[in-house]
């Protein structure tokens, strides 16, 4: 066995997402042969890469069919998150992935499909932050279970930077942790406004795989405001699969779809797609509708992310401090890691395929 039959072994596995094989995209490090013994490590494009057991599979395949069948295979991973930031990343400058979770109506549980997507990619090895930007209707601190916390402040190079809260691997910053929950935020939109870029600049995120952005429903001056202090990645729209909410979507989605704002839709989730009891998996009560997030993707040529059930465990979950990604295997847990592979295959697809976002310019 030499290097070069090794790489040439390699050439034919291809990765499943990008459609090029794993030398071609230079995936292939640190080969060592020791008689039958070969290993080698494969950079993944993010640590919560859902094909990474396919990988494994069809690379101990090809070497032992290509190169020698009585080899002992050894299989290394790392990972080195694919981001397309080409600003000048004088802000959230360690951070790779922006991601905006957007809605077009409130109540359709856009922050709890935040809170369970923050934790599935951390369950998958990479780092993230979660940030509340829903000024007036704050989630996160109920959702994490540090009501009452406060962060600390620390000194970087003169100026005051805030050092957000870290529960359950996630970092997480929300005006409920500066805010007494007992007053409501009575803010005109230039205020709102100011408070999310504070979040943004004066806040040590630190370096991060993935920063998940919980953004208040509608399509207004917080979403503007965001998209013009950072290259948002790209963004995740959630629906119920109700008229109304679909209609509000639609919305949503004709917002980033406008020339000055241009930022790429990750996909579209279906929350509470149906009801269905724990005990009795196999029953599925359609309450809202059926099927309808899943169309509206279809009519619009976006990405189906998936259908999350409606599951008192969610509920409580969130109720409780201690969201479903935290609590023993379940149902819903299931589809959220489900939910979560296809945002992070398609986000890696995005950086592969589609050129960086540009902040936008609002003159109006």
């Amino acid at each position: 066995m030499t290097t070069e039959a090794i790489l040439q072994a390699l050439s034919n596995v291809q990765e499943p997402d990008l459609g090029k094989d794993l030398v071609t995209l230079n995936m292939v490090k640190d080969i060592a042969i020791d008689g039958n013994q070969v290993s080698f490590t494969i950079v993944l494009t993010t640590p919560a890469c859902p094909m990474k057991d396919m990988m494994q599979r069809a690379s101990e395949n090809a070497i032992k069919l290509l190169v020698n069948k009585e080899a002992d295979v050894r299989v290394n991973f790392t990972a080195n998150t694919s981001s397309v930031r080409k600003d000048d990343q004088k802000i959230l400058s360690g951070v790779k992935n922006i991601i905006a979770v957007v809605s077009g109506k409130g109540g359709v549980g856009k922050s709890t499909v935040s809170a369970n997507l923050a934790l599935a990619l951390a369950e998958g090895g990479a780092s993230v932050g979660l940030m509340d930007a829903d000024i007036y209707g704050p989630s996160v601190p109920i959702m994490f279970g540090v009501r009452g916390e406060r962060p600390m402040m620390k000194d970087a190079n003169g100026k005051g930077m805030i050092i957000p809260l870290e529960k359950y691997g996630i970092k997480l910053m929300s005006i409920g942790l500066l805010v007494d929950e007992k007053n409501a935020v009575v803010w005109r939109g230039p205020m709102a406004s100011s408070a999310i870029r504070q979040f943004v600049t004066d806040v040590d995120w630190g370096e991060l795989d993935y920063l998940v952005i919980d953004m208040p429903p509608g399509t207004g001056d917080i979403h503007l405001t965001l998209m013009q202090t950072v290259p948002v990645t790209g963004v995740v729209i959630v629906t119920t699969p109700q008229k109304v909410a679909l209609a509000d979507a639609k919305k949503g989605i004709a917002m980033f779809g406008q020339a000055q704002v241009n930022v790429p839709i990750i996909g579209l989730v279906e929350n509470m797609a149906y009801f269905t009891p724990e005990e009795l998996p196999d029953n599925k009560y359609y309450l809202f509708g059926k099927d309808g997030g899943k169309n509206l993707s279809e009519e619009y040529d976006l990405p189906f992310l998936g259908q999350v059930p409606l599951v008192q465990s969610i509920r409580e979950g969130g109720d409780d401090g201690m969201p479903a990604m935290i609590a023993s295997e379940s149902l819903a847990k299931n589809a959220f890691r489900e939910f979560t592979a296809k945002a992070v295959r398609n986000i890696a697809l995005r950086n592969a395929n589609m050129p960086n976002t540009k902040l936008i310019e609002v003159t109006a």
